[in-house]
């Protein structure tokens, strides 16, 4: 797959409803986006691997004991403790060759394999550390894809929610904190966590690949391409950051009085 296929392939994907999304086929293509001088064939196998090993435990033990012992056990996917702001945490397919990972990209490899086991397994946009929701006979459990796939108690949740600022009375709420996202939601985190990434160390190529992926993913979102247009202005290329930003002001209203604002800001460097 090239570049422009992928392209081509997110597009699709982004007019597709919710539930007819391919989470861990538009990952792949995230991936071959960023870098398409890779083969995705191990990826690819490590994530049908995780669907068959995950059937075979399912015969014998609990979802939530099963999903954590495929996943963490057989295939020795685990988060990435010591290089955690690596890029290569980002991308699923480096996460299959390195076995490491970030909580949501670690969490598309659960996610896909629950997909095909026919799990209720589903990603919580929790604040600061992304967490699954998997149902269970007692109720919805949160699990943690960076720890192993360990169930998170309840206690856990209201504490990690209080250390990222939240007030105790929302901090307290668990069916706030336990909401599920749709996978297209979670794909777009992962890339957010890329962009970011990218633009903290200057690579401001790859920033805008990761947002231009988010606008394919999300067409009528408008701050991708607020985000194409800054990772364009930081390469030089004004002439785009200006398109990107006519864009934005066109998909949203809202976005408006900033985008216009940035718009001014940019013609007048190219004067």
């Amino acid at each position: 797959m090239t570049r422009e296929e992928a392209e081509h392939f997110l597009a699709d994907a982004g007019r597709l409803a919710d539930e007819a999304f391919p989470l861990f086929a538009a990952a792949l293509a995230c991936a071959v986006h960023d870098d398409p001088e890779r083969d995705v064939d191990q990826a690819q196998v490590v994530a049908d691997e995780g669907a068959v090993r995950l059937a075979a435990r399912l015969e014998r033990e609990s979802p939530e004991e099963a999903i954590a012992e495929a996943m963490a056990g057989d295939l020795r996917l685990q988060g990435d403790l010591f290089t955690y702001d690596h890029l290569d945490n980002a991308d699923v397919i480096a996460v299959a060759q390195r076995r490491r990972g970030i909580p949501v990209s670690l969490g598309v490899f659960y996610l896909h394999a629950a997909r095909r086991c026919d799990l209720d397994v589903r990603g919580v946009d929790f604040p600061g550390h992304f967490l699954l929701r998997i149902e269970s006979l007692e109720g919805p459990l949160a699990l943690d894809p960076f720890s192993e796939g360990r169930v998170v108690l309840p206690s856990e949740l209201s504490r990690r929610a209080l250390r990222t600022g939240l007030t105790p009375d929302v901090a307290g709420r668990l069916d706030l904190l336990m909401t599920p996202v749709s996978d297209r939601a979670v794909l777009i985190r992962l890339q957010n966590n890329i962009f970011a990434r990218a633009q903290a160390a200057g690579d401001y190529a790859r920033a805008e690949r990761s947002a231009l992926r988010r606008a394919l993913l999300d067409p009528l979102d408008h701050r991708p391409w607020l985000d194409v247009a800054a990772a364009r202005e930081g390469q030089g290329a004004l002439a785009g950051a200006l398109e990107a930003l006519g864009r934005a002001q066109q998909l949203d209203g809202g976005a408006a009085i900033a985008a216009r604002a940035a718009r001014e800001r940019v013609r007048l460097r190219l004067n």
